[in-house]
């Protein structure tokens, strides 16, 4: 190793008696000397390399600019630079956004975020850019906590002063829950005292004119005639047989005002049943118009005395209560050996008679719970049904929620370019809010493409576990950790029966 000698300097010392050329000379020996030790204190210069290019040396030291422009001590000032949010997304991407706001129904845990996440159509509609309308869907694999979302959606809904509808409960599960609220439960199947006639006519709204009134009244009956007689039929229904029913139901509504009654589904059918009564009504179709009929009359038998005789054919014994928290229709006695159609054929009885405070547009602002949505997808009559609820319900104050297990189940509606294909997608494009489950690897494709999910949601999708959700609002994406009270997870408990022990 190379030694180092440490130069230094100290006052010159000059004798008295030296002559003046000495003190010269002594002088400037001192000055070398301290100019020696000067450079000496200073960092060995490391030799610049040859093939460097010595214009690209640094302008300063390692130690940084001297001076107060040195940026230190914050003396530097920086003009604002503005932008928007969709370049700072682009310019810092791993940065999560701020949600939905504090305003809202608790949902959980924003997982990006690691803060709450609160939801609540009706706050968000007119204040979120491109949320036009109230509507949910809802999809998820068995297992993964749809339902429960569902039903928690529900009972923190009624905190808020909505209302719960559930037109059909094809399981059974929304029983307990309303009890629980303090609402209402029918159930309709055979052997049930329950008698719901759909021909009810709905109290007429404040501000609308008796006549008008009327003919809103006899269009919904003839929607829903004309809606049992497809379903049943499973087609479309010739101009003729339009004919016949209106003639049917105009005299049997003529027939119940004279006598103070309320018509009935059973009376229709037996109008539809008699030659003679619909060829008298209109004599120019004489002898057509009772053979065109035979088949709605064969239909409509059916709900009198088929498998839903005793359900619709009879006066109702329940009353609607429009001031009851929730109310659901519990059809579990319906639809279990693998034949959906008399299922169908109820739901459609029931959602005509709830449409009875849903058409009330002072009613409040209300949620209507499609659960096991995908069992009437492949029925186009009462696709049509939910297309009039999904289109009316901005001015009815009404969210729907339709609740299905996978994306495919829109499919399954009918071919591509069939009416009922139609349908089941213009119940997608008029949902602005669309919360995806965990879905199979089978079921990707068709979720991304009737979603327009990106290759980082698709992955996600894939990989979320019970509870977590992709939430897609308006546009704008969450992963959700949906939280449960412990009363709640007591309640929504689907799996009661398979963690039950088995006593001999």
């Amino acid at each position: 190793m190379p030694s180092r000698t440490r130069a230094s300097a100290s006052p010159l010392f000059v004798p008295r008696k030296s002559d003046r050329r000495t003190a010269r000379a002594a002088r400037h020996q001192f000055a070398e000397a301290r100019e020696q030790a000067r450079h000496a204190a200073r960092p060995e210069a490391r030799p610049i390399a040859p093939s460097h290019d010595p214009e690209l040396r640094s302008s300063y030291p390692a130690a940084g600019r001297p001076g107060p422009a040195s940026a230190r001590g914050g003396r530097l000032k920086l003009p604002a630079h503005r932008m928007t949010t969709a370049t700072a997304s682009g310019a810092y991407p791993f940065l999560a956004e701020g949600g939905l706001g504090a305003q809202g129904i608790y949902i959980g845990r924003d997982v990006h975020a690691e803060a709450a996440f609160t939801y609540d159509p009706f706050a968000l509609y007119g204040r979120l850019d491109g949320f036009t309308n109230p509507n949910i869907l809802l999809a998820g694999i068995i297992g993964m906590g749809k339902s429960a979302l569902a039903k928690s959606l529900a009972v923190r809904a009624v905190a808020f002063g909505y209302r719960i509808y559930v037109p059909c409960d094809p399981k059974g599960e929304w029983t307990v829950v309303a009890q629980e609220l303090g609402g209402q439960t029918i159930a309709l199947g055979p052997g049930l005292p329950g008698r719901l006639n759909p021909l009810d006519a709905p109290a007429r709204p404040y501000g609308v004119g008796e006549e008008d009134w009327r003919g809103e009244v006899r269009k919904r009956r003839l929607l829903l005639l004309g809606s049992l007689a497809k379903t049943v039929l499973g087609r479309e229904l010739h101009p003729m047989e339009h004919t016949a029913l209106d003639v049917a139901l105009d005299q049997v509504v003529a027939y119940a005002e004279a006598n103070g009654t309320t018509p009935l589904l059973g009376e229709v059918a037996y109008v539809l049943g008699s030659p003679e009564r619909l060829d008298a009504a209109l004599g120019e179709l004489s002898g057509r118009l009772g053979h065109a009929a035979e088949d709605l009359a064969h239909a409509l038998r059916r709900l009198v005395h088929g498998d839903l005789a005793g359900m619709f054919d009879a006066p109702s014994t329940v009353a609607f209560d429009p001031c009851a928290p929730m109310l659901s229709i519990d059809l579990s006695r319906l639809g279990g050996a693998g034949d959906d159609t008399a299922l169908v054929l109820a739901m459609t009885c029931a959602s005509a008679w709830m449409e009875s405070a849903l058409a009330d547009p002072a009613g409040g602002r209300r949620w209507v719970i499609y659960d096991e949505a995908w069992r009437v997808m492949r029925h186009v009559a009462l696709l049509e049904r939910m297309q009039s609820q999904w289109k009316l319900s901005r001015g009815l104050g009404i969210a729907n929620l339709m609740v299905i297990h996978r994306l495919s189940d829109l499919l399954a509606a009918g071919d591509a370019g069939s009416r009922g294909r139609a349908l089941a997608e213009g119940l997608l494009t008029d949902c602005s809010t669309r919360i995806i489950y965990r879905q199979e690897a089978d079921q990707l494709a068709s979720a991304t493409s009737l979603l327009g999910l990106t290759g980082v949601e698709t992955q996600a999708v894939s990989a979320l576990t019970k509870g977590r959700g992709l939430w897609k609002v308006a546009g704008r994406s969450f992963i959700t950790q949906h939280l449960l009270h412990p009363r709640e997870r007591e309640l929504f408990d689907t799996d009661v029966r398979m963690s039950a022990i088995t006593r001999p």
